[in-house]
């Protein structure tokens, strides 16, 4: 069973969100090993979100369960959240519902400004590095390698690469409604990530042309080498000299101290945990942009092209369901084809056969099962996933296992300790 538990900016406080940013490797390494059943799991963790996608080896309420705990007492670990809180206004999605949110999220439509292009780079790598650690599984795998795929045809569909819509451009666009121009406008940039190479890039794109960089652990230098940007190692005067302060790191960088009576900025702070202090918005002369205001102009921004996008993740997320739900009963009947054509060619190797009669069986499977391959997928596309199954099971004698569980969630009130962990499904 395919689950996910996700902790997001629809239904989680900032500030508890704010709490639950996590490294998302030691996330996933963390509930990949905390329960037998858990055959993979993979961990998502950005600004606006913190999810585990997992495969579990278990019926559908045990399932749930293992889930939540695993989930809660892993975010305990490496968060210091408190089980009971840690997934309080978390929901839990299992099989098709966790399909469908993760083809979303990988789309960017479930992101504060929707279509951003960033998720989907994030979530690629996430995958990658539970596959490369032995995190995941074969079935999640598939599942984020084609979520990946639709957010490709998603963006491509919608046009998202031209509207360029990411929490970066959201600020810059609410900062620069208040500038005359970009051009001249002293850009001071804290971080030397991923995030702040995008940043750069869209502060080029909308025509500034001063940037400096400072980073917290000493990385300006190289940074900027590489985005031809200015290095600084010196925060105070950095901030008198910056018009517009922008922070994206993943730490605490800015406090009202750090900032000269004199210094007069705009603030954008897109970190999670917060990367400057909210008593830095209460000094004279700084106007503050952070997470929490971004959500609330988020919905402002209209991105023309989001329910183009929409069909085509709602199409992809149904087609990988509706295959996932023959997939049982696809592997029963080539297995069993295959062991049959097996024994017929060791028959033949034993009376001598030259190659030629193994080569020509195994391309007959293959033409054999081509067919009720690609009309098993058609019948779960239409809904009959379950006459697919019946067929096999009556025609050639086959115990085919049940798919994943329904495809409804539900709340799971307690863990296996009987305390109530407040996941809501």
């Amino acid at each position: 069973m395919l689950l996910c538990v996700t902790a997001n900016h629809r239904n989680t406080p900032f500030e508890l969100l704010e709490r639950l940013s996590v490294d998302a490797d030691a996330l996933t390494a963390q509930v990949a090993a905390a329960h037998a059943a858990v055959r993979g799991a993979v961990g998502i963790a950005t600004c606006n979100r913190v999810e585990v996608y997992l495969d579990i080896d278990a019926p559908d309420v045990l399932a749930r369960e293992i889930a939540s705990r695993s989930v809660a007492d892993a975010l305990d670990g490496v968060a210091g959240v408190g089980t009971s809180e840690a997934l309080a206004t978390a929901e839990l999605l299992n099989d098709a519902r966790a399909i469908h949110h993760l083809f979303s999220v990988s789309a960017g439509l479930e992101s504060v400004a929707v279509g951003e292009e960033e998720i989907a780079g994030q979530i690629k790598r996430a995958a990658a590095t539970a596959r490369e650690r032995g995190a995941t599984s074969p079935a999640l795998d598939r599942a984020f390698q084609q979520a990946i795929r639709t957010a490709r045809a998603a963006r491509a569909e919608g046009d998202a690469s031209r509207t360029g819509r990411s929490l970066v451009r959201l600020s810059l666009d609410l900062v620069g409604s208040r500038l005359r121009s970009w051009e001249g406008v002293n850009v001071l940039l804290v971080g030397t990530g991923q995030y702040a190479a995008t940043t750069v890039a869209a502060l080029r794109e909308r025509g500034a042309d001063r940037i400096r960089v400072y980073s917290p652990t000493g990385r300006a230098q190289v940074f900027a080498a590489r985005s031809d940007t200015e290095p600084t190692n010196e925060l105070a005067p950095s901030l008198v000299w910056a018009d517009v302060v922008i922070t994206c790191t993943t730490r605490l960088s800015v406090t009202a101290d750090d900032v000269p009576a004199d210094a007069r900025f705009f603030a954008i702070d897109l970190g999670l945990p917060r990367n400057i202090d909210p008593a830095v918005g209460e000094l004279y002369g700084v106007t503050l942009l952070d997470l929490e205001t971004l959500r609330m102009h988020a919905p402002l921004v209209h991105w023309s092209a989001e329910e183009d996008a929409r069909i085509v993740v709602d199409s992809a997320a149904h087609e990988f369901t509706s295959h996932s739900q023959v997939t049982p009963a696809i592997v029963a009947l080539r297995e069993h084809v295959l062991s049959l054509v097996e024994d017929e060619i060791e028959r033949a190797r034993r009376r001598g056969d030259d190659g030629r009669t193994e080569e020509a069986l195994r391309h007959l499977a293959g033409v054999l099962l081509h067919a009720p391959s690609t009309r098993a997928r058609a019948h779960a596309a239409r809904g009959d996933a379950s006459v697919v199954s019946s067929a096999v099971e009556a025609l050639f004698g086959i115990d085919v296992p049940s798919a994943s569980g329904a495809s409804c969630p539900h709340a799971i009130e307690q863990g296996e300790d009987g305390k109530a962990i407040g996941l809501r499904g």
